[in-house]
C-alpha cells in the first residue's frame, strides 16, 4: 500500500468487510471473525514472514497459517485479500456458486494463501503440528500458526494434538485462541464447561500467555513474547481475550450473531460505525 494505515485502520476495513460479505451472500459467520479480527490483522501484517510474492502451498521458507476454526472465513479471507494475496474485488464473490471464497477454506480452487481445507472443528491444531514436525525434519526455521476457537475447543482432537505437540516439543508452533466465551448455542462455561484454560494448556506442557485480542499494543508484545519463547522446546498458546462480535454495537457480546448475516439496514448500521479506510470492495 502507497500509504502508511494504523493496524486500527486496517481492522476496521476488515470488520467493513466481513459485515458486507456475510450480507451479501445472505450467509457466513461474523461473530467469531469480529472477535478475532484484531488478532489477524496483526498477524498478516505484521508477524507472518511469508509475503505474498514468497508464499507458496508447499509452505517451505515460508511461515504458515492454519484456520482451525474454518466457519471464520470472513476475516481470513478479507486479510488475506488486504494483504495483498488475491484482488480484493473478489471479496463480492463470498460463498458463491463456483467461487474461490468458499464458506470454509478450499485447497482445490487454488486460493493464495491457503494450505488446508478446514470446516470440521478439532482438526487444524493437529495439521499444524505435522507442518511444524515437517520444517524441523527439513531444518526449517520458520514458524507455524494456528486460530482455534474456544468453543471449538471443546473437540477431544484439540487436546490429542496439545499432547501431541508437548511430546514432540515442537517449539516452531504457536497457537492462538479466540477467547470470547461465545459458541453458536450460548456461553462456553453454559455449553461444556471450558473451565480455566490457560492452566489446562500449562498443564498439557505448553508455554502459555495471555493478552488483550483487542490492544494492539497487548497484541504486539504477546506475538514478542511467543519469539521468545519459541525456542524453549514447548509449543506456545496464546489465550486472546476478546469480545465476540467486537466493533459493531449490536453484534457485540452475544453468541447470536455466530452464524447470522445482517440485513441490508443492519449492515448500514454496521457500516455507520466503521471507518472505511482501505476502500470498499
Amino acid at each position: 500500500m502507497a500509504k502508511e494505515y494504523s493496524m486500527e485502520q486496517i481492522a476496521s476495513q476488515v470488520r467493513r468487510d466481513i459485515v458486507r460479505m456475510v450480507t451479501n451472500a445472505a450467509s457466513g459467520h461474523p461473530g467469531g471473525s469480529m472477535s478475532s479480527t484484531d488478532i489477524m490483522t496483526w498477524l498478516y501484517f505484521k508477524e507472518l514472514d511469508a509475503a505474498p510474492e514468497n508464499w507458496q502451498r508447499s509452505g517451505r521458507n515460508i511461515d504458515m497459517f492454519f484456520l482451525s476454526a474454518g466457519h471464520m472465513t470472513p476475516v481470513f479471507y478479507s486479510v488475506l485479500s488486504r494483504r495483498g494475496y488475491f484482488p480484493v474485488e473478489e471479496l463480492s464473490t463470498f460463498r458463491l456458486f463456483g467461487t474461490r471464497l468458499q464458506g470454509h477454506p478450499c485447497i482445490e480452487k487454488g486460493l493464495p494463501g491457503i494450505h488446508q481445507a478446514a470446516g470440521s472443528l478439532g482438526q487444524g491444531l493437529s495439521v499444524a503440528l505435522g507442518a511444524a514436525m515437517a520444517k524441523k525434519l527439513d531444518g526449517d526455521s520458520h514458524r507455524v500458526f494456528c486460530l482455534i476457537g474456544d468453543g471449538e475447543s471443546e473437540e477431544g482432537q484439540i487436546w490429542e494434538a496439545a499432547m501431541s505437540a508437548a511430546h514432540q516439543k515442537a517449539d516452531n508452533l504457536v497457537a492462538i485462541t479466540d477467547w470470547n466465551h461465545k459458541q453458536i448455542d450460548g456461553d462456553t462455561e453454559d455449553v461444556a464447561g471450558l473451565g480455566n484454560l490457560e492452566e489446562k494448556w500449562k498443564a498439557f506442557g505448553w508455554e502459555v500467555i495471555v493478552a488483550e485480542g483487542h490492544c494492539f499494543k497487548s497484541i504486539e508484545n504477546a506475538f514478542s513474547q511467543a519469539r521468545a519463547k519459541g525456542d524453549k522446546g514447548r509449543p506456545v498458546m496464546i489465550l486472546f481475550k476478546t469480545e465476540m462480535g467486537h466493533g459493531v454495537d449490536f453484534m457485540a457480546g452475544t453468541h447470536k450473531w455466530h452464524g447470522k448475516n445482517p440485513s441490508q439496514e443492519q449492515c448500514d448500521q454496521a457500516m455507520a460505525q466503521l471507518e472505511e479506510t482501505l476502500g470498499d470492495f
